[in-house]
């Protein structure tokens, strides 16, 4: 078994390295001033299309509901203060624009807070991939004494307190509340956070007059310089981990390595894992601001120089970039208003 994972690992390493060269062939040789000479298709990247966010999900209305006050109520934290949404705000793109989030008693979390929006189709959960699943997620912050600081008997106790809590669970689970309900809830909740019918999606769709000649050329700058390697998929990221520094060590540049900065080795304890992460969702990334795991890049002019440099291994030309944060306006979908 070992020497097949061994050799799907280096299958996936080499396939990854061959999108990007086939990616700087066409930017050297292709000069794209419109999408229709280039040689690569609209809908495609990577090995995983780009689809759209799909209009509607079919979601218990009932956990949603229940879900949003849960999300919103400090008593999930040790003193009452601190809520999901103090760190994931939905009217900040659901985070909270700070490089790292304040929490339990004012304490200075270790990492940037990820954007709650669309985060139910991503595959694992955390900057490390280390929760499976939302609801694995939400164990997290409840007990992290940065964060929420709290536990699942005190947070079940106060939530007993509350007759409209304890009408509203009886009717939903049928029986008290416990930590697991509380998780569904929440976890249904953001799940109804997506955010569709992005002018992207409208362009993917069919709509060719959704986006400006500047946006897609934007695009196709996007796909040519191989950013789609990594940023592929209906989120356009969020699928997959990549090492952050390819082409040159990111961390140690930056200067103040931490652990928070080793990524997926917290997890599996690898050295090659070492300042790997779950590659972010560039959906309504205009709204994100700080970018990385670290909040470290204030703006996106800076975060796609540092991850063309960094994980391209070439510079990038300033045309190019503001072409891409052209492209990148093009990714903000609609946040039911009943969530704002």
């Amino acid at each position: 078994m070992g020497r097949i994972y061994r050799k799907r690992r280096w299958l996936g390493v080499l396939f990854f390295f061959l999108t990007i060269l086939l990616s700087w062939l066409l930017a050297l040789f292709i000069k794209p001033p419109v999408s229709a000479q280039w040689g690569l298709t609209m809908n495609s990247a990577g090995d995983k299309p780009i689809e759209p966010i799909p209009l509607q999900l079919s979601l218990d209305s009932e956990k949603v509901v229940l879900g949003k006050q849960l999300f919103h109520d400090p008593k999930l934290s040790e003193t009452n203060t601190i809520s999901c949404a103090s760190c994931h705000s939905l009217a900040r793109g659901g985070t909270d624009h700070r490089p790292r989030s304040r929490g339990n008693k004012g304490q200075v979390g270790t990492m940037n807070a990820p954007t709650v929006l669309n985060s139910g189709f991503q595959f694992k959960q955390f900057w490390d991939g280390r929760a499976a699943s939302l609801e694995e997620q939400i164990d997290g912050p409840v007990h992290d004494k940065t964060e929420m600081g709290s536990n699942w008997p005190e947070i079940i106790e106060k939530l007993s307190q509350s007759p409209d809590y304890v009408r509203a669970f009886d009717k939903i689970y049928d029986d008290d509340i416990s930590a697991n309900h509380i998780k569904d809830a929440i976890a249904t909740f953001e799940r109804s956070l997506y955010t569709p019918n992005a002018r992207f999606d409208q362009f993917l769709r069919g709509n060719t007059n959704a986006l400006t000649n500047a946006e897609k050329e934007g695009y196709q700058r996007f796909k040519a310089y191989g950013c789609v390697a990594c940023h592929q998929g209906m989120l356009l990221g969020g699928n997959m981990y990549q090492k952050f520094g390819i082409f040159g060590n990111y961390i140690q540049d930056r200067g103040g390595e931490s652990e928070a900065d080793w990524g997926r080795y917290h997890v599996t304890g690898k050295a090659a894992d070492r300042y790997v992460f779950k590659v972010p969702s560039l959906r309504n990334v205009i709204s994100t601001a700080p970018y990385f795991h670290d909040g470290s890049a204030q703006t996106l002019d800076e975060a796609i120089k540092i991850m063309i440099k960094y994980q391209l291994g070439r510079e990038a030309n300033q045309k190019d970039v503001d072409l891409i944060i052209h492209f990148f306006q093009t990714l903000s979908g609609e946040l039911n208003e009943v969530h704002s």
